[in-house]
């Protein structure tokens, strides 16, 4: 079988508790079409879109509504069809509440969207496919990377003579704890994930793929590394690397697979570097081959408070509320929704909340898992211990960036590369005074991005 063994691992990380026995061992199940759907104009990194309908209007499952001439952005389709009831803010995750589409589905005319993995096995070739009609097809679907970024698809595997591409990098680490549905991806869809794998790797113009799976993943890594020994087109490996988390970020996962480390105010791209995550490379192969765009994605809803934890194809748009309600609603001791994983997931307030293209887990904690949470004790000062430098795996000191953000010092905060942290949040979760350090920088990035946007008006 292919697999090689990590060529190193990045210094720094933390090893919350997986928690992932919950929900890895339940197979992928679609969610029927919701009575109301709310399509996001803003689920990605970029400029956000302009919608193409208006209220009144009968819209089809599958049809564009939404889109942008920008070069850095994505459409987006509706997931279900119906009459579009409204053009609004509706609540946002991250941005508190944004434009979007509400669509109302039709009684009739809405049948429960099919799992695709079965349209693809072994035999799947890449030769009727060129690198345009690759990229035309991922932009026209609204593919962005799934794994969290938002970043759009075509813009990442578009061959460049600025910046050619030597290798293609497939995340399958899915370090976040709870989290399951890119290990069932490749389980349950192994062929339409490697179909997505080849068509991104003949778009960028590279030979050489490598498919990284932390090693708590055994059976993940065995499926993956006997299908793709059967693959004599192109180099492709999985390549088993340590369970640590953050793995997954694409930064650490090339130090982890090349053993190079990418500078501060480097993209890997300009290293010759392309990273893709398990459930783009899926959603690849289904805009290319089958013409789907992205209005349905499989996210994980697990944790102790729900009734029916899982891993569901659901539509784009679904509220988290709507959700819940499918997986026999929240248990008595519920206490708080992350839409996330509990590392970097954002704690909703507003259940009406729409699932975006990013929505890759929904984790629903009791109040025991909240109340035995080092976070739940009372914070303390600071006692310049020194575990935030230790595990942040940018190499940062996360509480000169805190406290620069606590003074409202944004030049200070500047000169410690705060625009440098991935927010994976290992320095609060070692921090022994308690004190919500990347919320800290999280809020500075803010600020500093309101400060500039004052300086240039």
């Amino acid at each position: 079988m292919a697999i090689e063994s990590a060529v190193s691992t990045f210094p720094g990380g933390a090893h919350p508790p997986e928690n992932k026995q919950i929900s890895e061992a339940l197979a992928i199940e679609a969610v029927a079409p919701p009575k109301r759907v709310s399509v996001l104009l803003s689920q990605h990194l970029g400029a956000p879109c302009k919608p193409l309908v208006a209220k009144r209007d009968k819209v089809q499952a599958g049809q564009m509504i939404g889109s942008s001439d920008a070069f850095v952005s994505a459409p987006v389709h509706a997931p279900i069809s119906g009459t579009v009831k409204d053009i609004a803010l509706q609540p946002h995750p991250v941005t508190g509440r944004t434009p979007a589409i509400v669509i109302e589905a039709d009684a009739e005319n809405n049948p429960q969207r099919a799992l695709p993995f079965d349209r693809f096995d072994a035999s799947f070739s890449v030769e009727p496919y060129d690198a345009e009609q690759i990229c035309d097809a991922v932009q026209a679907a609204g593919l962005v990377g799934m794994g969290g970024a938002g970043f759009p698809t075509r813009v990442k595997i578009a061959p460049s003579k600025e910046m050619p591409k030597d290798i293609l990098i497939i995340n399958g680490c899915e370090c976040e704890p709870f989290i399951t549905c890119d290990y069932r991806l490749m389980l349950e869809a192994t062929w339409q994930v490697l179909a997505g794998v080849r068509l991104a790797a003949k778009a960028a113009g590279v030979k050489k793929v490598r498919i990284g799976i932390e090693d708590n993943k055994p059976q993940a890594v065995k499926v993956m590394a006997e299908a793709v020994a059967g693959i004599a087109d192109m180099d492709i490996t999985v390549v088993s690397v340590k369970t640590q988390y953050p793995q997954g970020g694409e930064r650490q996962l090339i130090q982890s697979v090349l053993g190079k480390t990418v500078p501060t105010g480097t993209i890997p791209p300009m290293m010759g570097v392309c990273v893709l995550n398990i459930a783009t490379c899926a959603a690849i192969a289904e805009a290319v081959v089958l013409e789907g765009p992205l209005t349905h994605r499989v996210t994980t809803v697990t944790g102790r408070a729900i009734a029916k934890p899982g891993n569901y194809y659901v539509p784009v748009g679904m509220t988290v509320a709507d959700l819940i309600d499918h997986c026999g609603g929240l248990t008595e001791q519920a206490a708080k929704v992350v839409l996330g994983g509990p590392m970097t997931g954002f704690a909703l307030a507003d259940l009406s909340t729409p699932l975006t293209k990013t929505s890759g887990a929904l984790t629903l904690l009791t109040r025991d898992d909240v109340t035995e949470a080092k976070h739940a004790r009372q914070q303390t000062p600071c006692i310049r211990c020194g575990r935030c430098l230790t595990a942040c795996p940018e190499k940062l000191n996360p509480t000169r960036i805190a406290h620069a953000v606590k003074a409202n010092r944004m030049d200070l905060a500047r000169q410690y590369f705060m625009s440098a942290c991935i927010e994976c949040g290992c320095c609060s979760y070692v921090c022994p005074a308690n004190i919500e350090v990347t919320g800290y920088i999280k809020t500075g990035k803010i600020l500093d991005a309101r400060e500039k946007k004052r300086m240039q008006a």
